[in-house]
């Protein structure tokens, strides 16, 4: 079968992960610490499934989200400092 090379450098992350990261700065440093992605990832995508309602600031430009997950984020008093 396929096994696609870019798997291996690339998560997803939903907005329920998210809350699992202590502080408000979300780095792509910051989610491999916290074992929110493996340690090998290059970028992260943030996806909407589940709430978020600590105003989190997104500040690395290895940390993307859908646009549905961007609003949540910024609904909750969040930003993305990219």
């Amino acid at each position: 079968g396929f096994r696609s090379a870019m798997k291996a450098s690339r998560a997803e992350l939903t907005l329920t992960d998210l809350m699992g990261v202590a502080g408000t700065d979300v780095t792509l440093a910051g989610l491999i610490e916290a074992n929110l992605v493996p340690e090998s990832t290059k970028l992260v995508k943030i996806i909407l499934s589940g709430t978020v309602s600590k105003a989190f600031v997104v500040k690395d430009k290895g940390v993307t989200a859908t646009k549905g997950a961007k609003s949540a984020v910024e609904s909750a008093g969040g930003r993305f400092e990219v």
